[in-house]
């Protein structure tokens, strides 16, 4: 970093998250269990991308009151040095990063073997991607493809940090083109990470965030599958998420074809039941609406009435006990569930 730098005195900093513990089996033994089977592309965008990370040095070199002074709001003592009459300890926010420091947060990612400290770095970038000029910043920077590096990382926090980091850089338009690249990998960490873990949770509100308008939303027709049955096998925080993919995907009519001829387990239907959490179930009667309002071309309409298990024979086709479920939700004592609900049938 040129002349004056310093290897600043971390003192006894603690890991930022935990890996998660206890939370269930894996959607992969879920996916070998029930016998699914997702036909999906599962190359990981990192190797195409320029962000791969570079070999770990023995150590992360800063200059005092740039870097690590403003982590996560962390104070951290730092050497004075000769011309610096403040003081010892900095302190500032992620909304006052400057550029250098953006750059210099980068390098240390890309260069540290602690994964302490790349969770640290990984939250202060993403506290710091809240803004939008330091989301333009960090994209012109090649921070993005970095950040997205380390969605493989060995460690599962910093896995965690990552996709938080890239929830926010995702709230930028221009950012969703370089992010679309790694829908491949964040889908397979939903997959194959525990159910209900914070890996899939921050995968998915990923997902949502790329989602809500209709330009990437191709790139997940291949994922319903996959969001349906976490729908049956996850709890609650993880069913929203889950199901906000699916509503902003079910909105839009030319994603409907996709998503109505895509495999789906008949159980789905249990959730159209009062005892389902009203934040679950107002977003599954948002989602059953979009599909009712959904009317089939000829041709998806043969194959359909050729597939056994696939979302309309489950939920549109005649056979269904939607219908009969919906009914019974009429009584439901939550008033916007039975607004939905009869809009749904009539």
């Amino acid at each position: 970093m040129g002349d004056g730098t310093i290897t600043p005195r971390l003192g006894n900093m603690k890991a930022l998250l935990g890996i998660v513990a206890g939370a269930g089996a894996s959607y992969g033994i879920y996916k070998l269990l029930s016998g699914g089977s997702f036909k999906r592309n599962k190359k990981s965008a990192t190797s195409e991308s320029p962000g791969v990370r570079s070999t770990p040095s023995s150590e992360v070199t800063v200059q005092p009151g740039s870097l690590l002074a403003k982590v996560s709001g962390l104070d951290v003592v730092c050497p004075r040095p000769a011309d610096d009459a403040s003081g010892g300890i900095i302190h500032q926010s992620p909304g006052n990063l400057e550029p250098q420091h953006l750059k210099m947060l980068l390098s240390c990612l890309q260069t540290s073997n602690n994964p302490s400290d790349r969770c640290r770095i990984l939250l202060t970038l993403g506290n710091a991607a809240a803004f939008t000029v330091n989301q333009n910043l960090i994209r012109e920077f090649e921070g993005i493809h970095i950040i997205a590096g380390f969605l493989s990382d060995p460690a599962t926090e910093v896995r965690v940090q990552t996709l938080n980091a890239l929830n926010n850089l995702c709230m930028n338009i221009q950012n969703q083109e370089q992010l679309k690249v790694y829908v491949p990998q964040v889908l397979e960490l939903i997959e194959m990470s525990p159910v209900n873990s914070d890996l899939q949770l921050g995968a998915l509100r990923l997902l949502t965030n790329l989602s809500v308008t209709d330009k990437h939303q191709h790139l997940l027709k291949e994922s319903v599958t996959l969001l349906l049955s976490l729908l049956v096998v996850s709890a609650e925080a993880l069913q929203v998420q889950a199901l906000k993919v699916l509503v902003n995907l079910s909105s839009n009519p030319d994603m409907m074809d996709d998503i109505v001829q895509a495999q789906a387990p008949a159980s789905v239907l249990l959730l159209f039941d009062a005892r389902t959490a009203p934040a679950v179930l107002l977003r599954l009667l948002t989602f059953a609406g979009n599909l009712k309002a959904w009317r089939p071309s000829a041709q998806v309409a043969d194959e359909l009435r050729r597939k056994q298990d696939c979302l309309f024979r489950v939920m549109l086709d005649e056979s269904s006990q939607l219908h009969s479920k919906l009914v019974q939700l009429l009584s439901h004592p939550d008033g916007e569930i039975q607004a939905q609900v009869a809009r749904i049938l009539t």
